[in-house]
Formats: structure tokens, sequence, C-alpha cells
């Protein structure tokens, strides 16, 4: 990789940290300057709205349409900085001490700026193998957007040969991530006054008892449940997160809320383990809550949720990734990642391998290695030399 190639990843992440693409807000302002990064470089692209058009995904083929090539994977939008103290304005990218500072520069603007940086590579010469880029919205709040891109990919007749998903592994290669599903419940009581208490359903007393029936379930999984020691934790894990309810001591409360979520290793089931805790829900509890009112009961929505990724290790695309990445080892995350969509849903074998070190992310002076940065435009370069032939 040339010092020109890294300089041009630098300050291509400058320009996309600079824009507040924090989930709750619209990331279109990106969008439009990535496409006209695209457009000045030859390479036409196709925006795919949100419903409410306020985001968008991105995709872009360089090289041939109808022949079977690669995908670079990545989301625009990072998480809030709200009540985070920074050395520096996250939304302004700071270098110091080899590292490249503010919000997004580690989850996953610098995967998007070493793609972006390679695309003098990319058109310089005839591809015999395409490679698309795909950048998408509201992955940190439920890999939202990328199911439209993916649900376009199964409608073209030409499906790609494998997709690489560029979140922080340290450049490492990764075969797997857990499945999820999130759940809000909401219990619905019956009120009275406390000193009538028997008169009434409790709804606090009903969830409380749920949340017990999930804390076994997690008990359950950590002490029984399958293994996979390529994890950090190495079971199916169940968890409450938040817990509402009730107004006063002397009110029987007639309304509770909370969150929870199971994430599961390859031979768990998360629809079967939520499924459990749900029909503990309506076969055992509900039916006393109804012998008092009929109105009272369970009411479960689903918050998020995306499958888990478990692409043999031995897979060519894994073969592929690691000869890219200069890698013979892979391993495992234990964060979810929208790989497991494009493999089990849209049947694109997929690898995850990126920028970055996940336990930088999230958290105030995010940052990025600019030697991770300088790897990852490697990976994207070889990977447009092998599309080559």
């Amino acid at each position: 990789m040339s010092a020109e190639t890294l300089s041009s990843a630098k300050s291509i992440l400058s320009k996309l940290v600079s824009f507040d693409t924090t989930s709750r807000n619209s990331n279109l302002a990106l969008i439009a300057w990535v496409e006209d990064h695209l457009t000045a470089a030859g390479v036409e692209s196709m925006r795919i709205p949100s419903p409410d058009g306020k985001k968008a995904n991105l995709f872009a083929t360089i090289g041939p349409a109808d022949v079977p090539g690669y995908i670079l994977s990545g989301h625009t939008d990072v998480v809030p900085v709200d009540g985070q103290v920074w050395a520096s304005d996250p939304f302004v990218m700071t270098e110091r001490d080899g590292r490249l500072y503010g919000r997004g520069t580690c989850d996953m603007k610098g995967f998007l700026a070493a793609c972006l940086a390679q695309l003098p590579a990319m058109t310089a010469q005839p591809l015999v193998r395409p490679v698309h880029l795909a950048f998408s919205y509201d992955e940190e709040v439920g890999c939202i957007g990328v199911r439209s891109i993916i649900a376009d990919l199964s409608g073209r007749a030409v499906k790609p040969l494998a997709c690489f998903v560029g979140e922080p592994t340290g450049m490492n290669v990764a075969v797997g991530h857990k499945g999820k599903r999130s759940i809000r419940t909401v219990v619905t009581g019956f009120s009275c006054h406390s000193s009538l208490a028997p008169q009434g359903v409790n709804a606090v007393q009903y969830a409380a008892r749920l949340v017990t029936k999930i804390a076994d379930l997690a008990d359950r999984l950590a002490a029984s449940g399958p293994r996979d020691a390529l994890y950090d934790v190495a079971h199916s894990t169940a968890h409450v997160g938040a817990f509402n309810g009730g107004t006063a001591l002397n009110i029987v409360s007639d309304r509770a809320e909370f969150i929870w979520e199971v994430r599961v290793v390859g031979a768990d089931d998360v629809d079967a383990l939520v499924g459990e805790i749900e029909s503990y829900a309506r076969d055992v509890l509900e039916p006393a809550m109804k012998a008092i009112h009929p109105d009272a009961g369970f009411a479960f929505s689903e918050i998020s949720g995306f499958p888990g990724l478990d692409i043999a290790p031995d897979h060519e695309a894994v073969t592929l990734a690691k000869r890219l990445a200069r890698k013979n080892e892979h391993s495992k995350v234990a964060y979810g990642t929208e790989a497991g969509l494009f493999m089990v849903t849209g049947g694109i074998p997929s690898v995850i391998v990126g920028p970055g070190d996940i336990d930088k992310a999230h958290k105030p002076d995010e940052f990025l290695e600019i030697a991770q940065l300088a790897e990852a435009c490697d990976f994207v370069g070889r990977l447009v030399e092998d599309c080559r032939g």
C-alpha cells in the first residue's frame, strides 16, 4: 500500500467522522458525500431509502455486474456521545500518538474509509470479478438498514461469492457471532387499594415472577447449555436490562414493563428459548391473572433481533479472508453484526474482518490505530488484486 492511499484513507475518515450519524439522526448528508466521491471516481451507486426517507443505504458495484464477486460491507451510523467526556470534539477527527480519535473511527467508519481509499485501484484496470460496496444505516439499533440491501440482492440473478463485514476485529478473521432476540414485555394487571390486594392483579409481582424465570433460564444455560470455546462467554445467555412498574406502595400496580434479551451460540435455538419464556407467561401465570380480571396478562413485542453467524472455518470465504488479512487463525466475536443476516437471510457466505479494537468502540475518546487503518487498506487492496484475476 502506498503512502498516498493511507493519506487518502485518513482524509476520507476525517470527513466521515464529521457527519454526526448517531442512529437517531439522518445519514443522508454522509450518503450524499459518498455518492459524490464515487461519481468522481466514475462509479455509479444506488440509494435504498428507509421507509420514511430520512436515511438510506448505498450500494455500488465496481466491475462486471453479471459475474459473482465480493461485498465489502459496513454501517454508517454510530452510537451517541451523550454524557461522555471527550478530550477533543468527537466529530472532529484528531490524530495523536499514532491514533485517530473520533466517534466512529473504530466502529466502523475506518473500514468504510479504507474501502473508499482503494477506489483508484478498483477503477485503474478492469476487474474480472466485481467488488460491491454496501453501506447501511441503523446497524447500531438492530441491523435494520442492511435488510433492504439483502432483499435487493436476493432478487438479482447473480449472487455474490462472499461478504466481508468490516466490524472491528483487529483485522483478525472472525467466523461467528451469537444470534440475538431482544423483547419488550408489558404486564397488564388490575388496580385496587393495597388493603384489598387479593382482589387485584399485581402487575409488578407477576412481572417479577417472569423475570425470575428468565434468570432461571440464564442459570441453566450457564450450568449445562451447549458450549463454543471460541466465544469469550462460551454459552448462550439471557438477561433483563430494565424494569419499570408501580406508582405507590398502597396501590396494587396495574402495569409493569421490562426489556430482556437472549443471545445464543450456534447449537441453541433462540426462538425456542424465547418461546419457553413466553409459554410460561401464557400457560402458568396468565390463568391466575385472568381468573381475577379478563384483561390482565402479558404482551410481548420484539425490539430487535438478528441471526447468528457460524461459517465453517475451512469455507473458501474464510480461507480467502485469511489470505487477504495475512492471518492463519480465526475467532468468534461477542457482539452482533450484519454478517449473520447476509449469510442466513441472504445466503451469502460471510466473514467479519475489520480494523480496530471493539473494546475502544462506544466509549469516550474512541480511536483507531493508524497501523490498523493501513492494514484495512492492504486487505481491500489485495482483494482488488485478486478480482483482477
